[in-house]
Formats: structure tokens, C-alpha cells, sequence
């Protein structure tokens, strides 16, 4: 296959990286319930990612 759905050589910006990364966050925080509580291990992959994402996004 050779069409665009398959070709990830294409990068994006920090600016439209960041843009999807807060739709999908904002998304999700609606599509939750304000009590729901996340298992452990969901919990802790999410901790995660904040963590990789404040080191990706740092403005120095």
C-alpha cells in the first residue's frame, strides 16, 4: 500500500501536536464522569504520559 492513510513519514508540529493532545484531553474529561475513579494501571500510564508530555512541551 502506498496511499497517505499509510505513510507516517509526515510529521507535525509542536503547535498542532499540542492542539490534538489538549482536544483528545478535553474530550475525555467530558466523556467521564466527574467521580469516576481509574484503575491503578490506568492510572499510573496516564501519570506517565503527563510526565513525557511536560518534558516534550517545556518552553525554555
Amino acid at each position: 500500500m502506498t496511499g497517505r492513510a499509510t505513510d507516517f513519514s509526515e510529521e507535525i508540529d509542536r503547535k498542532t501536536s499540542r492542539s490534538i493532545c489538549d482536544a483528545v484531553g478535553e474530550r475525555l474529561q467530558r466523556s467521564l464522569p466527574p467521580d469516576s475513579h481509574l484503575p491503578c494501571q490506568l492510572q499510573r500510564l496516564i501519570d506517565e504520559l503527563g510526565r513525557r508530555d511536560d518534558a516534550l512541551f517545556r518552553v525554555e
